[in-house]
């Protein structure tokens, strides 16, 4: 697969183009609405090809695929653009700005044939896979998840995550890995909680807690935030254990991982060795747009996810419990 990135975010440079290069597939192409950062990214990355505009990099004939690490609220738009241009998509998470938007989006998609998934890439790491198959197996009862994603952003004020019109936020860039933990372990919340603060004065969240409630009876505690010390951590416990990761969304590439836990009285750790989850991310949708299977952050996936993103930004707004439909 040769893939087309939109942007040349951080994001993009740091992980995924390293990525890919690690992989069987290739980056062919990079867009950029400065042609002289695509240029100079290309030429840094060693990408064949470099456009100066995201419509450019569309008609490129020579990708198969497109990468979106844009802003939040560019999410939606560009991926039914490339849907249009008949790509299959790679965006990051959340893949749109609120729920109705994602369900545009899925449709989108779908109504054009191409296959959809969304950058959760935590979810394709071995990790992550061997703790749900514990849980499912081992732990009973399972009531309680707990989740939690923060970090100290910095003191830029035109960081791209503290601009509502971007639909920034603690909750949208960090706390989506909280509530995909929570579904992941927990399936679909009736109700949230949440209440946030705004330290920057952006208009949009920089802590957030949240509580989400279950038909039968569990709850999970989410959090997200851009001033405090890294934490990336989530605890599922059931009434015979628990299970505890550590960095478990943005998880080291160059050295072991692990998690532990205590089941019926049974303490261990297990431990994984050092992998790029982006590159396992990255030829988990090559496989899926070569099968026509469905990615296991799909669109419906995707919907969900915000769903409760929503309901919780919801409740944070107006101090109150929201209900799920």
């Amino acid at each position: 697969m040769e893939i087309g990135v939109i942007s040349t975010a951080s994001i993009a440079r740091k992980a995924f183009v390293p990525a890919v290069a690690a992989s069987e597939h290739t980056v062919g192409a990079i867009a950029s609405r400065d042609g002289d950062r695509a240029r100079a990214v290309a030429d840094e990355y060693s990408i064949p090809r470099h456009h100066a505009s995201y419509e450019a990099l569309l008609e490129d004939e020579g990708i198969d695929a497109v990468y979106v690490p844009l802003p939040n609220a560019l999410h939606a738009e560009w991926t039914r653009k490339a849907a249009d241009a008949g790509l299959d998509v790679l965006c990051e998470k959340p893949l749109a700005a609120d729920a109705e938007e994602a369900r545009a989006a899925v449709e989108h998609c779908r109504e054009r044939g191409v296959t959809l998934m969304e950058g959760f890439m935590y979810r394709y790491h071995p990790r992550t896979e061997r703790a749900v198959e514990l849980a499912r197996e081992e732990l009973e009862d399972v009531h309680s998840v707990s989740a939690t994603f923060k970090f100290p952003l910095g003191d830029d004020p035109d960081d791209v995550r503290l601009s509502s019109e971007l639909a920034g936020g603690s909750l949208m860039d960090v706390g989506c890995y909280a509530v995909s933990a929570a579904r992941l372990f927990l399936g679909e919340p009736r109700a949230a909680f949440a209440t946030a603060h705004d330290s920057r004065g952006a208009g949009v969240d920089t802590d957030l807690a949240g509580v989400l409630e279950f038909e039968d009876g569990s709850s999970a505690r989410v959090a997200s935030g851009f001033d405090s010390r890294l934490v990336q951590r989530y605890r599922v416990e059931g009434e015979n254990g628990w299970i505890e990761v550590e960095d478990a969304f943005d998880a080291p590439t160059e050295e072991p991982t692990e998690f532990a836990y205590r089941i019926d009285g049974r303490e261990g750790v297990e431990t994984f060795d050092p992998i790029d989850q982006f590159r396992l991310e990255i030829e988990e949708f090559a496989s899926c747009a070569a099968s026509g299977r469905s990615p296991r952050t799909d669109g419906s996936e995707a919907i969900a996810t915000m769903r409760v993103i929503d309901a919780l930004a919801e409740s944070a707004r107006k101090n109150e419990v929201v209900a799920l439909e």
